[in-house]
């Protein structure tokens, strides 16, 4: 695996097995004591078992509780970040607890608890954790967007390479219950363009869909047009934070919120070859599941 950043927010990965994985995460909310860190211990163990990248699309912090946030809850904060440094010793303890996965981990992008860390409190936390995180590692790790670009470039056997670009873009607003964000993609497909992969978090859903759509290439190879079906597959990523507990009180259950599934996803592109009319070509298959454990 080898990352490499084209702007601010447009980031290449390149990836060299047949078939290639990737974690999508979002909404972890590691600080809270809702985070369910055993099942995100369990996923980030199976990446590193498989050798599996991870991208992580917003809210990795929840800190909501410092003095100057309006949210503040004490209720909601974990023990050893009760103390007069809250902000530094969550990006303290984060780094020791995350240093394990630091060669698979590629770029983190903002979330609105980032943004709002930034807005409260006046530092960009997640800038923080990655700067030291990295010096601490010696690792790779980017701070994305809170929207952006990811290529994905992959080399086949025969060393062709071929590349899918995925847009993130960590949400805004909430998911209805009845739809569970099936209009948040549709909205997708009529905002961003040239996208083989979108992923989105944010309102807590776990689900994916593949859309297609009718379009006409230019095959540079032979100097024609040809008519392709191109493949999008749109994911939304769930959260690790169960909130909803046995539904007695709390802000998630006032508001009138159901209990949402827990976990991230696995990203999986596999290339495979096409012989259509005796000529030769090469596709990558893509598709997205829930983590096996």
């Amino acid at each position: 695996m080898e990352l490499t950043k084209i702007a601010r927010n447009v980031h290449s990965l390149s990836l060299s097995k047949e078939e290639n994985r990737v974690a999508l995460l979002s909404d972890i909310h590691w600080d809270n004591p809702k985070c369910d860190r055993e099942m995100l211990k369990r996923h980030l163990d199976y990446c590193l078992e498989n050798e599996i990248p991870i991208f992580i699309n917003g809210d990795f912090f929840c800190c909501m509780q410092g003095r100057m946030d309006r949210r503040s809850n004490k209720s909601d904060i974990r023990p050893e970040h009760n103390n007069a440094k809250y902000l530094d010793s969550v990006v303290e303890t984060a780094i020791e607890w995350w240093s394990p996965y630091a060669h698979l981990m590629t770029v983190i992008g903002y979330g609105n608890h980032e943004t709002s860390i930034i807005k409260y409190s006046e530092t960009d936390i997640l800038q923080r954790f990655v700067d030291l995180f990295n010096y601490k590692n010696k690792s790779n790790v980017f701070t994305g967007g809170y929207g952006g670009w990811m290529v994905l470039k992959y080399e086949l056997r025969n060393s062709t390479s071929m590349s899918k670009t995925m847009k993130y873009f960590h949400g805004s607003a909430g998911g209805g219950i009845v739809t569970r964000g099936a209009i948040n993609l549709t909205r997708a497909l009529e905002t961003y363009e040239n996208m083989d992969i979108f992923v989105m978090g944010h309102i807590h859903e776990n689900s994916s869909r593949n859309d297609v759509r009718d379009t006409l290439t230019y095959n540079q190879g032979k100097r024609v047009y040809e008519l392709q079906q191109k493949q999008i597959h749109l994911a939304i990523t769930g959260t690790y934070k169960e909130e909803y507990g046995d539904g007695s009180q709390g802000w998630h259950i006032e508001r009138g919120a159901p209990v949402k599934p827990v976990g991230g996803r696995i990203l999986t592109l596999h290339g495979r070859r096409l012989v259509k009319d005796g000529s030769e070509n090469y596709d990558l298959l893509i598709d997205s599941n829930k983590f096996p454990l």
